[in-house]
């Protein structure tokens, strides 16, 4: 597929919203501020978008300002999913988060993700944990 990676590029909320609702599979009216969340707490983001500018793609890297870095909002549109999209915005968040430095890029997914997380971008399963909040 051709696509255009984009790092750290602008973000249109309504847009960057519609593709996590579609993806997910979860409609709503909201529009997320990604924008705003973007520039006062990610390392970095990549946006892809097909030959036309539709936005089909999009990850975040956040930081602790050191040796980590932590991949967030991995997101394909469905129709573009199985081409090799999430893989190559995996791989650009990595180099970028490798390039400000970071030498661990971690990530959190549910189990029907590991295929695509463990084989297809190269991550290895560590143990963790997670406390809900709210």
């Amino acid at each position: 597929m051709d696509m255009i990676l984009v790092l750290r590029g602008p973000v249109d909320d309504a847009d960057l919203s519609a593709l996590h609702d579609r993806a997910f599979a979860s409609p709503s009216d909201a529009v997320t501020p990604w924008s705003e969340r973007l520039a006062r707490h990610s390392l970095t983001w990549v946006t892809a978008t097909d030959p036309t500018g539709n936005l089909v793609g999009f990850v975040n890297v956040i930081g602790d300002g050191g040796a980590h870095a932590v991949l967030l909002d991995t997101v394909v549109d469905p129709e573009h999913q199985g081409r090799g999209v999430g893989r190559a915005l995996v791989v650009a968040a990595a180099d970028a988060a490798r390039d400000h430095g970071c030498e661990w890029l971690h990530v959190d997914f549910e189990e029907d993700r590991s295929r695509f997380y463990l084989d297809a971008c190269g991550f290895r399963t560590t143990a963790a944990g997670i406390m809900r909040l709210a």
